[in-house]
């Protein structure tokens, strides 16, 4: 076995594609010691925001930062293994008792109307998150194949289709009464050519030419449904919260410069013409562009003014973050931007703050941690979203090491907990960073390392109160318990090691612990997917109570949380998968016992439509019954009996 990561089955890829942009990273780089002492913190950059005195003084700035990192393809940040061309970014690296909750994590705010029903499964209570399919309990708001289709729940009708894939395609949606934000990407018609070493092109291609867009559609989900406006960004969608009416949508942009490839090998010639774009941009370039459509009017122009960016002191300009609000009640207007000369690749958020953490990494693209340079670090900036309107930046700082996904923060009592894996001498080490905000600073204030072997990634992270849980592999899965209830002093209290891993950890009442992942051989070799029930109520011994494995199977829950259902009133757990022993595509359903899991069925969605298994993506309950979702349409089951009362499929 090599310190290669065990391969993983692809993630289905549901049409996000993020790119981000580079950032500055800070030199060295301080290795942990193996006893999980805390090592010294580890002073990053100035990342204190300053603003520009005025256009001329930014457009001279963002030149002076980016030219470094000009090189004859673009822009060449060294040691990141990227290369940024023009909004692209090419990939070349290969104590006491401390329980889970009794009940399933908090979820978004129910409607008031409609039986009970099970929500989108979100971090943190009172915010909602993004997905392919929500209710209320008395409709199904879903959007597959660029259409948003409204289903009435009484009567199992379909009441609104409207269809948003006109240059654009939706892949997630946010809905507060009668109207849906959608949020899109643009379809690719056009792609940089592959530019492979000692093999140029024959001629200069312009690396701007694939369109990196957000796309905001505000609807009306009443009568037949109509869009009630647009709103198109410059810049790649990062993710989304809604917080009561109001939602935050967070967008990466980059520079408009038209850099080009080296023609016939002239490197040097390259070079100084990519050069000559940035010496000869104007400050139009740099800035994230709109269009508004709304009220039959369009407008359109620069989203965001240069009075209204900030930096840190040390900074690349490779990439600008904006975030946007939109009070859903009202029109959509422009969103009342926000922009930091900064990178960013994960968002975070709680109901009065929002976090955007960048670590130099590509995600949303793949599901397998990526490599962590020696000298990564992740970068944070905190934002006050606790009033409407536009939000207020409020602190940043850094951490060691990169993220796996948002459950790798965790605010709480005022401290936010950062899981991270970092390079060390012998290969990586994970810890837990605790950040305090002193003025305009996250300050660290108390670490953990020693999370697992050197050489072991973090793959699930979970925090409860002040109690944290992360899974790292490599060949074994260990499962650690962390007492976070000093921030200054956090300690690893437990440590189960058994075979694969879990990915996603879901509390499942009565201090157990649901986790979703992959089994493994006893080198690490991944066999299917694994559904495992620990018992933590003793955080010095936990122990696995019960399995259930899928051999050679896959369940997109353990890449995307909103694929989970659990439904504590019938301790029914629900997940999509495919492939296995019968290679079927469906949503198994399983009954969680004391100490097992019983598998009641595994519900599958006709497939004329598409010649093959469909594969149900999402599940909900609502009353008495399960809905389940997939491109082909929406099948009804009696929540008890499984058995099938409706199918309704999409035209």
């Amino acid at each position: 076995m090599t310190d290669d990561l065990p391969s993983r089955r692809p993630a289905l890829i549901v049409g996000l594609v993020m790119t981000l942009g580079a950032g500055m990273i800070a030199a060295g780089m301080i290795v942990g010691a193996a006893d999980g002492t805390s090592p010294a913190p580890h002073k990053s950059g100035d990342l204190r925001l300053v603003a520009y005195d005025s256009c001329g003084a930014a457009l001279t700035q963002l030149k002076d930062r980016i030219m470094p990192h000009v090189g004859p393809y673009g822009l060449d940040i060294v040691g990141r293994g990227e290369v940024f061309t023009g909004g692209r970014a090419e990939d070349s690296a290969g104590g006491g008792k401390m329980a889970v909750p009794d009940a399933a994590p908090p979820e978004a705010p129910r409607a008031e109307q409609g039986p009970d029903h099970s929500t989108t499964n979100v971090h943190e209570g009172g915010v909602d998150e993004p997905d392919l399919v929500k209710t209320d309990g008395k409709r199904v708001v879903s959007i597959t194949d660029g259409v948003l289709r409204v289903v009435d729940v009484h009567s199992r009708t379909q009441t609104a289709a409207v269809r948003l894939a006109d240059q654009a395609y939706p892949t997630q949606l946010l809905v507060d009464g009668d109207r849906a934000l959608v949020m899109s990407i643009p379809i690719m018609t056009q792609s940089v050519p592959d530019i492979a070493p000692g093999k140029p092109t024959t001629r200069p291609v312009p690396t701007d030419t694939v369109p990196y867009e957000t796309r905001l559609s505000l609807i009306d989900l009443t009568g037949a449904g109509k869009v009630l406006g647009t709103l198109s960004v410059d810049g790649s969608y990062l993710d989304a919260r809604q917080v009561g009416d109001v939602a935050r949508v967070v967008v990466h942009s980059t520079p408009h410069l038209p850099f080009r490839y080296p023609t016939d090998g002239d490197q040097p010639s390259a070079l100084h013409d990519n050069q000559e774009v940035v010496a000869n941009s104007t400050i139009q370039d740099w800035l994230p562009r709109y269009e508004l459509r709304t009220g039959g009017a369009t407008s359109n122009g620069q989203l965001t003014e240069c009075a209204d960016m900030t930096h840190p002191a040390d900074y690349t300009a490779t990439g600008m973050l904006t975030v946007l609000s939109f009070d859903l009640t009202h029109d959509l207007g422009t969103g009342d931007p926000v922009t930091i000369v900064a990178d960013g690749s994960t968002v975070y958020g709680t109901e009065k703050n929002l976090y955007v953490a960048n670590d130099h990494t590509m995600t949303g693209m793949v599901d397998t941690p990526m490599p962590t340079p020696a000298s990564a670090r992740t970068e944070l900036y905190q934002f006050d979203i606790s009033r409407p309107g536009r939000p207020v930046h409020v602190a940043s700082g850094a951490v060691d090491g990169g993220l796996l996904n948002q459950y790798s923060m965790s605010e709480y009592q005022g401290h936010l907990r950062v899981a991270t894996t970092r390079s060390g001498q012998g290969g990586p080490e994970s810890l837990i960073t605790v950040l305090r905000r002193e003025g305009s600073e996250l300050t660290q204030v108390g670490q953990v390392g020693g999370l697992g072997e050197v050489g072991e990634r973090i793959y699930a992270v979970r925090y409860f109160g002040d109690t944290g849980y992360v899974v790292t592999f490599r060949r074994m899965d260990p499962l650690y318990t962390v007492d976070l209830r000093d921030p200054t002093a956090p300690k690893v209290t437990g440590e189960l090691k058994i075979t694969g891993y879990s990915a996603y950890l879901h509390p499942a009442g009565d201090g157990r612990l649901i986790g979703v992942g992959q089994g493994a051989d006893a080198n690490g070799g991944v066999q299917g997917a694994q559904v495992s029930l620990f018992d933590t109520s003793d955080p010095a011994g936990a122990k696995v109570i019960a399995q259930y494995q899928l051999g050679g199977g896959w369940t997109e829950a353990e890449n995307d949380p909103h694929a989970f259902l659990y439904w504590p009133a019938k301790h029914l757990l629900v997940l999509p998968v495919s492939g296995g022993p019968d290679q079927t595509a469906g949503a198994l359903v399983l009954r969680l016992g004391e100490g097992s899991f019983e598998r009641a069925r595994t519900l599958t969605h006709p497939s004329d439509r598409y010649g093959g298994d469909v594969l149900p993506r999402r599940a909900l309950v609502i009353g008495d019954e399960l809905w389940t979702v997939s491109p082909a349409g929406m099948l009804v089951s009696g929540l008890d009996s499984l058995s099938q009362l409706a199918w309704l499929p999409f035209s």
